[in-house]
Parts: structure tokens; sequence; C-alpha cells
């Protein structure tokens, strides 16, 4: 595998202060091979779902986040052989409990970008967690086979090694600089889901998030219809406040 064979995923991982960053600093996605989103809202507990454009969620999860410090909502799109959805601001796709609720009967990988932390890749399958990692780390992993992926992630240019003292700087600022590509890049190996960018520029369908403590759940009585209505009349027309 060469670097230019990551090309197709760099949008995900922009220069810093670049605008064109559309899912922000912190960010879960999670593809789900075979699933509609329908059933993976199911998986996520929400319990009801309506459509929003990416922007309207960024907007929801943004007036979620100020009351409750979490992302709240997720959003997902039928694409390739299953879904990919996707949780600003979130990460309950990297929460053990929920991937083995994701994942039973399929193959599912989560991909966490944080900024002020570190990104990890966690992949699941029958409802059990075979391997996680950091990618700027990748000798040291967890789960159930830990070596499941080995072939996989030397192919994507991931040493499963310790390094030398001496090429640490260089190691690292390359896993740094290309670990979320690679990610994406085994993701869509490992599930035959692709994130692309256009993929934000359809509708996707939201639901609340269902395994959060009390008090960070959604209001009660305010279905996502209700929602979507209050965002629509705070923010004018989708075209006016752009992508989150």
């Amino acid at each position: 595998m060469t670097i230019e064979a990551l090309t197709p995923f760099r949008w995900l991982q922009p220069p810093y202060g670049d605008r064109g960053n559309r899912l922000g600093e912190i960010y879960c996605v999670t593809l789900l091979h075979g699933l509609d989103p329908a059933e993976v809202l199911r998986r996520f507990g929400a319990r009801t779902s309506t459509e929003m454009s990416f922007a309207e969620l960024g907007l929801a999860v943004s007036d979620f986040t100020v009351a409750t410090d979490g992302g709240g909502y997720v959003g997902v799109v039928a694409t390739g052989d299953g879904c990919a959805a996707v949780e600003p601001c979130g990460w309950s796709g990297t929460d053990s409990p929920m991937l083995a609720r994701l994942s039973a009967g399929t193959d599912v990988v989560s991909v966490l970008r944080h900024d002020y932390a570190c990104d990890y890749f966690h992949y699941a399958a029958d409802g059990i967690m075979i391997t996680a990692f950091d990618p700027t780390s990748p000798e040291h992993r967890s789960g159930a086979d830990t070596d499941r992926l080995a072939g996989l992630m030397r192919e994507f240019g991931l040493p499963l090694e310790e390094g030398s003292d001496e090429d640490w700087d260089q190691r690292y600022d390359d896993l740094s600089r290309h670990g979320l590509a690679r990610m994406f890049a085994m993701a869509a190996r490992l599930t035959g889901v692709t994130f692309t960018a256009d993929l934000l520029d359809g509708p996707l369908l939201v639901g609340a998030i269902a395994d959060l403590p009390p008090s960070q759940e959604p209001q009660p009585g305010k279905s996502l219809g209700v929602l979507l209505e209050q965002l629509k009349a705070v923010s004018g027309p989708e075209s006016d406040h752009g992508a989150a």
C-alpha cells in the first residue's frame, strides 16, 4: 500500500484551522455491514427518528452539547454494503456495551477523532470487541483477538512492533499524519462501507442515542420533529447556516 492509496480519506483530517473541516475536532463514525438506517438507529436505542441535513444535525448536537456536555444524536446514511453512522461531538459508538449491540450478527468498525485526546479504532464482530488501538501506537492493542487484523494493519502501514528510539520522531509523524486515513481505509475493507464526503450532502436519518445517563437524556416529550422545526425557526433556511 502506498500513501497515495489513502487519498480518498484525506478530507477526514484536513490541516488545523481548515474551514473545510466539516466534521469538526471531535467526532465518531461507525460503519456497519449489512444493516439499514432504521435498524442502526434501533441499535443505538433511538425511539423516534426524522430526516435532517448534516447541518441540521450539527445544530441539534450543538444545542444538546451546551446543555449536557455530550453529543446526544446520531445521523445514519445507507451506502455500499451497509451504513455509516455519524456522531458530531460524540463517541457512543466506541462504548463497549454499545458496540456489542451494534455488531450483533455483523461486522462494525468505529473510528473516533478527538483532537484534544487521541484518535481510536475499534473493530467488533458478532457482539465481541475484536481489536482496538490508537493509530499512533498500533503495537499496543486490546480486545479478544488482538492479532486478528495483523496482516491488514501491516498492509495499511501500521507497524505491530515497537520502534527504536532513533526513529521515533519519524514514525510518530507518519502515524499521526496518516492515522485517520489508514483507519477509514481499513474500515472500508472490513465492512464494505466507504465513508466519503458526499455522504454528508444528502439527508441523514437522525435519532437520539438512548444509552445516556438520565441527566443527559434529551428533554422528555420533545420529539425530533419538534426539535427540527425549532432549529429551522431559529436558524432560517439551511443555506444560511451551512455545514456544521
